[in-house]
């Protein structure tokens, strides 16, 4: 296992979860980072990282819970169920739309946080939700979001704040 950090994240192809994923790795430094669209990942993939990165854009239930593949999600979920993540460190990002699904808003961090709860990984990067404007979010636990959430609809100036703190918040519980 490397010290390099395995960023999944999906969708790919210029999506806003890619253009994301990409001011997280740079902010890390891109020779610490391996950028994985999650649409080409195994299982086998996560277990060469110690420290990983998922990032996802909001989705609805419907896609967790369906039987069609629509997503690129929804093709990794299957390799994501199989994976060995014990004793790793993770850390996630949601883009959401806070003002078209103030309800839902990064509903996908706390779906993907209950899938990785069960797998004896240690989940960092939570973040205080008092600086966003939303009416509910399955992405919060315990008063936090369980990970870093993103508008780059309504909100796209605060991205680059917004990354910046927290990856100096998860390159410090990394190394915890």
């Amino acid at each position: 296992m490397n010290d390099t950090i395995g960023l999944f994240y999906g969708p790919a192809k210029a999506s806003s979860t890619e253009k994301v994923a990409q001011k997280v790795a740079s902010q890390i430094g891109t020779d610490r980072v391996d950028l994985i669209p999650v649409k080409d990942a195994t299982a086998e993939d996560l277990k060469k990282y110690h420290h990983l990165i998922f990032g996802v854009s909001t989705i609805g239930k419907e896609t967790w819970d369906g039987y069609t593949t629509r997503s690129d999600w929804d093709r990794f979920r299957p390799e994501l169920d199989k994976a060995e993540l014990e004793g790793k460190t993770v850390a996630m990002f949601s883009l959401g739309d806070h003002v078209t699904y103030p309800r839902h808003f990064v509903d996908a961090l706390g779906m993907l946080y209950e899938i990785l709860q069960n797998k004896n990984c240690r989940i960092i990067g939570h973040v205080d939700p008092s600086e966003y404007e939303f009416e509910e979010s399955q992405g919060i636990y315990n008063g936090k979001f369980v990970g870093l959430p993103i508008d780059e609809d309504y909100e796209p100036e605060r991205t680059d704040e917004r990354v910046k703190n927290w990856v100096d918040q998860i390159l410090g519980e990394f190394n915890q």
